[in-house]
């Protein structure tokens, strides 16, 4: 089984509105997947069809090869975007109550939670009422209710809304772990940093269709600008520069103000590091050399422009 999720020419209407379009991928098992896109791009309507809550009007979920369906609700973790908790039940009694609907017993529950309360050193918290905690306390118990049962699949949807960066790097880690585990993981959220930090692959939705889906490494490469950046043993001078230059026109050096033995060389052709980096030895002892590749913000923002434009000039 190489697929956790594999989902196939889903639609979903809303009277008029179309959420979902004819959008097709699969979620490899055991991988943390991305699913980005803009406000409205139909990607809460994804995590609800995939977490069985709504029916698509047509396509199909299978889910460890089997048709998505009731009997799977107890290998699924979901923290919607809008979190809801019961504001005047204590934190122990909720999370008890909320661990027994998934399965577990009374004292498989009670051992998990005093785990995970220990764990993320909050176990203060155990008798206190909800309408007590901070936000962000709130969303850290739903975050352990999520994955108390142990799941095969994790959905969140923006888990990160809300927490200060300390808490956001807490929950990061324990997502990777997650991972390591075992457990499969869809991530929705607008954060491009916690992308790049913890998604294998990742797919991008603009108004109900699919514009971009693969693994981030090679979406990353597909957008490269050729644009490296190379730091030398000892500062290059300007006519040694205008020398190569004049004998590689294709392609364009900058050198970095701050920095004198740091300079910057963008191609106008693909080129891979391994072909430029003999050509750059010519310069110089090479310290440091790396290819500055697109970030999944300026990605995001490119890619979902362009579709915005096209649509307009259709």
């Amino acid at each position: 089984m190489n697929n956790a999720i594999e989902v196939s020419n889903i639609t979903k209407k809303y009277r008029e509105h179309t959420a979902l379009d004819n959008v097709s991928f699969a979620v490899p098992n055991g991988s943390i997947f991305g699913i980005l896109g803009p406000n409205g791009a139909g990607k809460t309507t994804l995590l609800r069809i995939i977490n069985n809550i709504i029916p698509p009007d047509s396509g199909e979920i299978l889910l460890y090869d089997e048709p998505l369906s009731d009997k799977h609700m107890e290998e699924i973790g979901y923290l919607p975007e809008e979190r809801g908790l019961y504001k005047k039940m204590s934190v122990g009694d909720q999370v008890l109550y909320l661990s027994q609907l998934k399965g577990l017993s009374q004292k498989e529950a009670r051992e998990k939670i005093n785990y995970w309360f220990d764990k993320l050193d909050i176990k203060s918290w155990l008798g206190r009422k909800v309408e007590e905690l901070s936000k962000g306390m709130q969303q850290k118990v739903q975050f352990i209710i999520t994955v108390l049962h142990s799941p095969k699949l994790l959905i969140f949807d923006e888990p990160f809304s809300g927490f200060d960066p300390i808490n956001a790097d807490i929950l990061k880690n324990e997502i990777l772990e997650l991972k390591d585990k075992g457990a499969t993981v869809l991530l929705s959220t607008h954060n491009m940093e916690s992308v790049e930090e913890l998604c294998d692959q990742i797919v991008l939705v603009n108004k109900s269709k699919l514009l971009l889906y693969g693994e981030v490494d090679e979406i990353k490469r597909k957008f490269s600008k050729n644009y490296f950046e190379i730091t030398f043993a000892d500062p290059i001078d300007d006519e040694k520069i205008l020398n190569w230059q004049n004998n590689y026109s294709q392609f364009v050096i900058s050198k970095n103000e701050k920095n004198p033995n740091t300079i910057s060389i963008s191609a106008d052709i693909p080129i891979k590091s391994s072909e430029l980096l003999p050509l750059i030895l010519q310069l110089g002892e090479i310290i440091t050399y790396r290819e500055q590749l697109p970030s999944m913000h300026d990605i995001f923002v490119s890619v979902v422009q362009q579709k915005e434009v096209n649509n307009y000039e259709k």
